[in-house]
């Protein structure tokens, strides 16, 4: 009977690894074109994402780039570099999700999941209504 006991817990113990851990996704992570770098970190139970690092940081003038996109004027004035882009991320069974991601490129905000893969990658899934209509980001751990 012991040694049963001791195979089902072993048996349990796969799924709860893969499940990861709630912070997993806290730290500094660089998109795969090396054009930007987002710092993950948590904030009471939610989490949030800043760019703290763009390739480009100026605009073809020699000006510091800004939230030109914007949909509300009195935000188009704002630094890329310290935006905040991932917003109120909850963590659920390897998940977090419920959060926001905005797109400084277009100036729209979409509904957003974040996820681990098993070799360490984040993804970070952008869509409007339905997870399966987006796009999907990778980012590697820096």
């Amino acid at each position: 009977m012991k040694r049963f006991l001791i195979l089902l817990m072993l048996l349990q113990l796969p799924g709860f690894i893969f499940a990861g851990d709630e912070n997993g996704i806290v730290g500094k992570w660089g998109d795969h074109k090396g054009e930007a770098k987002v710092m993950i970190y948590k904030k009471g139970q939610h989490f949030f994402g800043k760019l703290y690092w763009l390739k480009d940081p100026y605009d073809k003038d020699g000006k510091v780039r800004k939230d030109e996109k914007n949909p509300e004027p009195e935000k188009r004035d704002r630094e890329l570099e310290g935006l905040e882009i991932l917003r109120n991320f909850s963590y659920n069974n390897g998940v977090w999700t419920g959060g926001k991601i905005y797109d400084p490129r277009s100036g729209k905000t979409y509904d957003c999941k974040l996820s681990l893969s098993q070799d360490g990658k984040l993804s970070i899934r952008g869509y409007l209504g339905f997870s399966f209509i987006g796009k999907t980001e990778t980012m590697v751990r820096l």
